[in-house]
């Protein structure tokens, strides 16, 4: 099972417009930072979670032009914003729960006419909850995490996890999280934020969990440089990278 980062980025992304902090005028290729995504390869099938603003650059920079599915968080724009992005692509089953794909039909109407207009994306809503689902014999288990007071879902797909824009979770959760290989998991910067993990707070999560891997991802400007960060992470916890690939 491969993993490829798509974007590592905060809703704003790196860099962010109208900010000249050494973060976003770096060179480094690893402080620029699309929104948050990340795409699954295992055999024959591709899924994709959530799908933000820059779906389409994240396709075209990876030759990726086609997907078994998507995977949806929530709802907020920097998740969902880039789905007709998916049009080149054919019929696509999209899963998230009842609420997020009624905000999807609200932006998007004009794809569940009766009678829609050529070119439209095609997308084929499918209803999920905190119950495990199969997608072409991929089992994959949602866990409930809360976005400050806004309850979300994050993945668990065989040993590895992907939990974003995450602040706290329960006693469940982790046990639901138990025997990772691989965790990716928020970290938005080092002061805490309302709804957001911070880096100690993800570090100490990291910890409890304790997958013999974590990423961290959906990262702001405010996280400093990558490669000294980095260098003061404990062992097996990491910040990703826009275009990092991870092979389980």
């Amino acid at each position: 099972m491969n993993f490829l980062f798509l974007g590592t980025g905060t809703s704003t992304g790196v860099p962010q417009i109208g900010c000249h902090c050494k973060v976003c005028n770096s060179k480094d290729k690893k402080n620029h930072r699309l929104r948050a995504s990340v795409m699954i390869t295992e055999y024959n099938t591709r899924l994709l979670i959530d799908s933000g603003p820059d779906l389409r650059l994240q396709l075209l920079n990876n030759n990726i032009d086609w997907l078994s599915g998507v995977l949806l968080s929530h709802e907020h724009y920097d998740h969902i914003g880039g789905l007709d992005d998916i049009r080149p692509l054919g019929n696509m089953p999209v899963y998230a729960e009842q609420r997020v794909l009624d905000v999807i039909k609200q932006n998007m109407p004009y794809c569940f006419n009766e009678k829609n207009y050529p070119g439209v994306p095609k997308i084929n809503l499918n209803v999920i909850d905190e119950n495990s689902f199969e997608i072409n014999h991929i089992n994959i288990q949602p866990i409930r995490v809360m976005h400050a007071h806004l309850p979300i879902l994050g993945f668990r797909i065989g040993k590895a996890a992907y939990l974003t824009d995450i602040k706290t979770l329960d006693e469940r959760a982790i046990e639901q999280l138990s025997g990772l290989d691989l965790l990716i998991i928020n970290a938005l910067r080092i002061e805490p934020h309302i709804s957001h993990l911070s880096l100690k707070e993800s570090i100490i999560l990291a910890q409890i969990i304790d997958a013999r891997q974590t990423f961290f991802t959906h990262i702001s400007h405010d996280m400093g440089l990558h490669d000294e960060i980095n260098a003061s992470l404990p062992p097996r916890i990491r910040l990703s990278y826009d275009g990092l690939s991870y092979d389980l």
